[in-house]
């Protein structure tokens, strides 16, 4: 079987109209450059941000043509909506809702028990910061910090469990909360199975592995049972799991929040003292529209941003470790920069993604003195500075009656 060939893959696309009808998107000029490895087809296809959602079934009809070529193995196909060359594309007519076109996934990295690593813990860790008005603080958690994306697919779960493990490799005392109820994705990213314990039949005992203390509804539900429940229902999980958890003493709480800014996103913003937030996006123009509604969600509730990551921010081939921006570069370092947030870091997108984060082996477990682990324990040294540059009053006491 022959290795396909970026002007095979041109030349299928050849099939597959734009938006005009008339033309398709290889002659409109709309298809990126195209990066072949190990089988798998990388590429993107530039439209108008306005007219993403509509354009939708374009993308998915790329992405199965190159699918069905003979010696592909996958293909990652996704919009994009750099300015520049949106403006030559076809004219553009207003979407009535906020677009949602970029198709990505979620990624892992190899990873071991990283004992040994060499922890410096962190000199004045900060207070437990003082619950807001109305929010009732969880004894024990000096800081509760959210993981937020505006959409799926941007990668931010395999963030926050590389988070988690990066402040933990600084030193500190780290759980991580899975408040994707639908979803869960703990379970498989930190590779834990079984359900957990209980203490007089109501407070639950935390899951671990690598270090970090976790829940996930993945621990309590089997992974095929469809979860069909209601806002209210919704909402009293996670305050369970948040608050009838024997989360210990640990310096941070990291909350793995659904993609969006449904019922669960809410709740934890308004019932949950969080120190703040951090938002995932990824390069595009369109997975950037979607990260500031997290963000506006975030500053309505009062919600300290504590910054951007932008992550599948380039890819580095395996065989000549060359860079390629095949999804734009620097977005969510200009937006951060725009709305006046500080951007945390930029993570590159590698090609082992999906069989080491289905393998529940995390990058910086496994890897912690690789280029990509740094990049992790460096945002998590920038969110810790900003959580410890919080004010410092006393923590509240806390009775329960």
């Amino acid at each position: 079987m022959t290795d396909v060939t970026k002007e095979q893959v041109l030349e299928t696309l050849k099939t597959v109209r734009g938006p005009d009808l008339e033309h398709d998107i290889v002659a409109l000029g709309m298809v990126s450059d195209v990066f072949i490895s190990d089988g798998k087809v990388y590429f993107s296809i530039t439209v108008p941000a306005e007219r993403a959602r509509e354009l939708e079934p374009m993308r998915l009809a790329a992405e199965r043509v190159i699918k069905e070529m003979p010696g592909v193995k996958g293909a990652l196909v996704t919009l994009t909506a750099d300015r520049k060359a949106a403006a030559a594309a076809p004219a553009a007519r207003p979407a009535p809702n906020p677009p949602h076109g970029h198709a990505g996934h979620d990624h892992g990295h190899a990873g071991h028990d990283h004992s040994g690593h060499d922890h410096q813990h962190h000199a004045h860790a900060p207070q437990q910061q003082p619950p807001r008005a109305g929010k009732i603080g969880v004894p024990g958690i000096g800081a509760i910090i959210a993981v937020a994306s505006g959409k799926g697919g941007v990668g931010k779960s395999t963030t926050a469990v590389n988070l988690a493990l990066g402040l933990l490799a600084n030193g500190l005392r780290v759980g991580i909360l899975d408040a994707d109820i639908y979803g869960p994705s703990m379970p498989r990213l930190l590779k834990i199975s079984g359900r957990p314990t209980q203490i007089d039949g109501r407070i639950i005992n935390p899951m671990e592995n690598y270090g970090l203390k976790v829940m996930s509804m993945g621990f309590l539900v089997d992974e095929e049972t469809a979860m069909i429940w209601r806002g209210p229902m919704v909402q009293s999980a996670l305050l369970q799991m948040l608050r009838e958890v024997a989360w210990g003493e640990l310096d941070v709480l990291v909350v793995d929040m659904p993609p969006g800014t449904g019922d669960a996103q809410l709740t934890m913003a308004q019932q949950v003292p969080l120190a703040g937030a951090v938002i995932v996006s990824t390069p595009q123009d369109l997975a950037l529209i979607d990260a500031r509604k997290g963000l506006n969600m975030f500053r309505k509730v009062e919600v300290p941003v504590l910054g951007i990551v932008e992550n599948m921010s380039y890819f580095i081939a395996p065989d000549t470790g060359t860079r390629y921006d095949i999804f734009g570069h620097g977005g969510a370092r200009r937006e951060a920069e725009r709305i006046g947030v500080p951007f945390l870091g930029e993570v590159p997108l590698t090609m082992n993604i999906r069989e080491t984060s289905d393998a529940g082996t995390p990058l910086v477990a496994s890897d912690p003195n690789g280029v990509v682990a740094g990049i992790y324990r460096g945002i998590a040294a920038k969110v810790w500075e900003q959580l410890a540059g919080q004010s410092r009053r006393p923590a509240p006491a806390i009775v329960f009656e």
